[in-house]
């Protein structure tokens, strides 16, 4: 189900929360909202910023405890692939409430600079 801004809700009659499908998660004070959060600390390192004002994370799931992130990487060929991804569900397992992380690894939306936090695009010139 989605609202009339094209995000997803919190579906109480199946249990999960969704963080937004369209454009960039937002952060709130939910459990997805706190995964967020903590994704802000993994750093693509080549670029230096992290995967959430990057516009690499596209969502935020969680059911029964567990969270199921879907994000893309800048490239395939991305040489810190690895690196991100392992950080991201590291990261998404240890906020309290989440007892387990998954990460799902997509390339549709592919990604672009345009999917940038707009703040952090224009510091950077974009």
């Amino acid at each position: 189900m989605t609202d009339e801004s094209g995000r997803k809700e919190t579906g109480a009659e199946d249990g999960r929360e969704r963080s937004v499908q369209q454009g960039a998660p937002k952060v709130g004070d939910d459990l997805a909202g706190k995964i967020l959060e903590a994704l802000r600390e993994v750093k693509d390192p080549e670029l230096g910023l992290n995967i959430v004002d990057l516009g690499l994370v596209y969502d935020v799931e969680i059911e029964d405890g567990s969270a199921r992130v879907t994000m893309t990487l800048t490239s395939p060929g991305c040489p810190a692939g690895g690196q991100i991804l392992s950080g991201a569900q590291e990261k998404a397992g240890s906020v309290e409430g989440v007892d387990g992380a998954t990460v799902n690894l997509v390339w549709k939306p592919f990604w672009t600079p345009d999917r940038i936090d707009p703040k952090v695009r224009a510091a950077l010139g974009y």
